[in-house]
């Protein structure tokens, strides 16, 4: 999948910063994200559980990074159930907890969390069509805070579903959002896409 992103940052002041990324996807693992003009050379590359940034045309930097919303919101649908589960309970996911709540009218499944718990590492599930709805966990830099990501929009494409919007939130307040468009699904993508040495070149 190919996809075009407004990415927008709301600032503590109450000023929003604004940016275009755009986005190439193949699941299970792979995640390339082009900052502004991909001429410009910055970015990340998020392939299989590794992060590598580019600033210029230049690596700055790799290091092991797990994104439990590229795992949940798409490579579980693509990859073994024990894969998942094995990825999960590694990031520190209960599943022995789960329990059902109703959100935004639909039925879900929750996930790692008791009923209540808004705060602990956890994900929640509509029951209907098995969608990715909602993350909960702490958040990194300040682990008292509670960190929520929501996948919204949900649209019928190639057979599938995507979220068209996502948003998140620091104990409930709105700190950064994605919007989705020009959304191609089933692009057939080069291996050079994800590869740290050709990113410069392949776009």
């Amino acid at each position: 999948m190919t996809f075009d992103q407004k990415s927008t940052t709301y600032n503590p002041d109450g000023t929003t910063k604004v940016d275009s990324w755009h986005e190439a996807l193949s699941v299970p693992g792979k995640l390339r994200i082009d900052i502004g003009a991909p001429s410009d050379g910055n970015g990340y590359l998020l392939v299989d559980g590794t992060v590598t940034g580019f600033h210029a045309g230049k690596e700055s930097g790799t290091r092991p990074l797990v994104n439990m919303v590229l795992v949940l919101g798409f490579d579980v649908y693509r990859q073994a159930p024990e894969e998942t589960i094995k990825v999960v309970k590694a990031e520190g996911y209960d599943l022995t907890k789960v329990h059902e709540e109703t959100w935004n009218g639909q039925s879900v499944y929750v996930v790692g969390a008791d009923k209540g718990d808004l705060h602990s590492k956890q994900f929640w599930v509509d029951k209907s069509r098995m969608l990715f709805l909602r993350l909960f966990e702490p958040q990194q830099s300040d682990p008292k805070n509670s960190q929520e990501i929501i996948f919204q929009d949900y649209r019928e494409m190639a057979g599938g579903w995507v979220a068209a919007r996502v948003e998140v939130k620091v104990d409930g307040k709105t700190v950064f959002t994605e919007d989705y468009s020009d959304i191609k699904t089933n692009v057939k993508l080069s291996p050079s896409t994800f590869d740290p040495k050709q990113f410069n070149s392949a776009h």
